[in-house]
C-alpha cells in the first residue's frame, strides 16, 4: 500500500489537480495518476472504492443551479425577488437543502432557518471550517449576488469529494438566513443572531414588516414556529468554527476594470443607519411667500448635500455616504412640505472616521434646522455597527490557493458589508471576491462569468482544505 500523505502534499497535488482542470490539453491519464498518489488506491471508473476521474469544476451544472434557484422569484426573468419567509423563499430554502442532500452532507436547521450542511471530518471535535453566503434578494435585483456563495460553497465541497479529498476539520457550508434588510428592515439578520448579538433578539419581540406581520408570524408561515425563548439557541459558541470564508461577487468595477480574477477581502467596511426627520409649517405652493417659508422639504434637501460635503471632506476614497430613502409629506405639487424624512447610510473601513462624519452630520442637521424655522424632530442612529478586518491565518490560505492555482489575484476592502461582518465576530473569518461586471449589482443586470464563478470555486476549495488539514 502506498504510504499515507502528508498534509502539506495532499494539499499541493490537490492544487495540482484543480490547475490541471483549467489547462488546455487536459491529461486524463496523469491526472488519474496524480489522484492515486493523492487518495492512497487506484482511481476507479465506475465509482465503486475510489475516485472520479473528472477533477474540473462543474460550471454547467453550477450556472443550471444558479438558473433554477433564480426562477423562485416574484419578479419576472431576468429580475429575481426573494424576500425572508415568503413562499418563494421556502422554495429556495427547500432547493438549497437537496443539493445539500445530494452531496451526503448532514443538514440542519436552527430556529430562524438558518440552513447547514456538515461534511464530517475525522477529527469532528474540532471547529469546523466554514463557508457560505445568502440566497434571499431585494426586489428586482439580480441572481448571483450571496446565491455565488451558497451554490458555489456546495460546488467546492463536490470538488473536493470528486478528488477524494480527506477532510481532517469537518467542513460546513451555510445558507444564512436574511442577509438583505427587506422585509424587516434588519441586514443580516440570521448571521447577527449566530453571533451573539442580544439586542437583536430583543427587538425581534416587536419588530413588523410594511403589512404588520410580525417576525414571530412570518417565521410560522414558513415553517418556523419559535418562541422568543428559542431566539438563544441561535447563538454560536466562541469555537464552533476554527475559520470562515465567504466567496462573493465584488459588487463594485475594480477587478474587472483592473483584468484580475480574484479579490482578497483583508477589510469589511460597516455601515451606520441614520433617520432624520424635519417638521415645518407647509401651506399653500402659491399663496406662501418665500420669505415666509419654512420648508421641510428644502431642509431634506440642504442635508442631503450636507451628507455629500462631510463624507468628502473625510480626505478618504474609502468614506462612503448615501441618502437612500427622502420622503416628503403630504407629497403634493401645489403644497409645501410639512414634514420630511431621510434615511442615510454611511460607510467606512475606519470607525472613527465614520463616526466623524456622523457627528457633522448631526450638527449640519441643527445648523439647518434653525436657519430654515422648521424642527428637527428625530435624529436616531439606527445602527453603528463596527468594521472588521480579516483574519491573517484565512488571508494566508486564501493566498496560498491562488499562488498555487496561478490565479492572479488583489487584495482589497470590501465596501459593501456582508454575513461576514458577523461570522467575524466568533470565528477568524476572511472573503474571497470575483468580478462582478460593469459593476452592477442588485440589479437584473447582474453578472458573473461562468469561468470567473469557477476561479473562485477552486481557490475556495483549497483554502477550505488547507485550513481544515491545520
Amino acid at each position: 500500500m502506498p504510504s499515507k500523505p502528508t498534509a502539506a502534499s495532499r494539499l499541493v497535488l490537490l492544487a495540482f489537480l484543480l490547475g490541471m482542470s483549467a489547462a488546455a490539453g487536459h491529461d486524463d491519464a496523469a491526472a488519474r495518476r496524480t489522484m492515486e498518489q493523492f487518495a492512497g488506491f487506484p482511481a476507479s471508473d465506475d465509482g465503486d472504492g475510489g475516485p472520479s476521474s473528472d477533477f474540473r469544476v462543474d460550471s454547467e451544472g453550477l450556472q443550471r443551479q444558479i438558473a433554477e434557484l433564480a426562477s423562485f422569484s416574484d419578479s419576472p426573468a431576468p429580475s429575481v425577488t426573494r424576500v425572508l419567509y415568503t413562499d418563494k423563499d421556502v422554495q429556495a430554502r427547500r432547493y438549497i437543502k437537496g443539493i445539500m442532500n445530494q452531496l451526503g452532507l448532514a443538514v440542519r436547521e436552527d430556529a430562524v432557518g438558518n440552513i447547514f450542511g456538515r461534511w464530517e471530518g475525522s477529527e469532528p471535535g474540532l471547529g469546523a471550517v466554514a463557508t457560505g453566503s445568502h440566497v434571499d434578494a431585494i426586489p428586482f435585483s439580480g441572481k448571483f449576488d450571496g446565491v455565488v456563495g451558497v451554490l458555489g460553497a456546495l460546488e467546492a465541497i463536490s470538488l473536493l469529494k470528486r478528488s477524494a479529498f480527506l477532510p481532517k476539520r469537518s467542513l460546513e457550508v451555510i445558507m444564512f438566513t436574511s442577509e438583505e434588510p427587506t422585509r424587516f428592515g434588519i441586514s443580516c439578520l440570521g448571521s447577527r443572531l449566530m453571533a451573539g448579538i442580544e439586542e437583536l433578539a430583543q427587538s425581534l419581540r416587536k419588530v413588523v414588516d410594511n403589512q404588520n406581520v410580525s417576525f414571530l408570524d412570518a417565521a410560522e408561515s414558513a415553517g418556523y414556529k419559535l418562541h422568543l425563548e428559542d431566539l438563544p439557541s441561535v447563538f454560536l459558541k466562541k469555537d464552533t468554527y476554527s475559520a470562515f470564508i465567504e466567496l462573493h461577487i465584488e459588487q463594485g468595477p475594480i477587478l474587472e476594470k483592473e483584468g484580475i480574477p480574484i479579490g482578497i477581502v483583508t477589510a469589511i467596511a460597516a455601515p451606520a443607519s441614520l433617520e432624520v426627520d424635519f417638521e415645518g409649517n407647509g401651506g399653500h405652493a402659491g399663496a406662501v411667500l418665500m420669505p415666509a417659508r419654512n420648508d421641510a422639504g428644502l431642509a431634506a434637501a440642504e442635508l442631503a448635500l450636507a451628507v455629500e460635503k462631510h463624507v468628502l471632506e473625510s480626505g478618504s476614497i474609502d468614506t462612503v455616504g448615501t441618502v437612500g430613502i427622502l420622503q416628503l409629506h403630504p407629497g403634493a405639487i401645489g403644497t409645501i412640505p410639512s414634514k420630511s424624512h431621510l434615511v442615510i447610510d454611511v460607510r467606512d473601513i475606519d470607525e472613527k472616521r465614520r463616526n466623524d462624519v456622523i457627528e457633522k452630520i448631526r450638527r449640519s442637521a441643527t445648523q439647518i434646522s434653525k436657519s430654515r424655522g422648521v424642527e428637527l424632530s428625530e435624529f436616531k442612529i439606527v445602527n453603528q455597527d463596527p468594521p472588521t478586518l480579516s483574519d491573517k491565518s484565512v488571508v494566508d490560505a486564501m493566498e496560498f490557493a491562488a499562488k498555487q492555482l496561478n490565479l492572479e489575484y488583489k487584495n482589497m476592502i470590501s465596501r459593501a458589508y456582508h454575513d461576514s461582518l458577523f461570522m467575524a465576530r466568533v470565528s477568524p473569518m476572511g472573503m474571497i471576491f470575483i468580478p462582478c461586471y460593469k459593476g452592477y449589482s442588485h440589479k437584473p443586470e447582474e453578472y458573473a462569468s461562468p469561468e470567473d464563478m469557477a476561479n473562485g470555486v477552486k481557490v475556495l476549495a483549497l483554502s477550505m482544505a488547507k485550513l481544515s488539514l491545520e
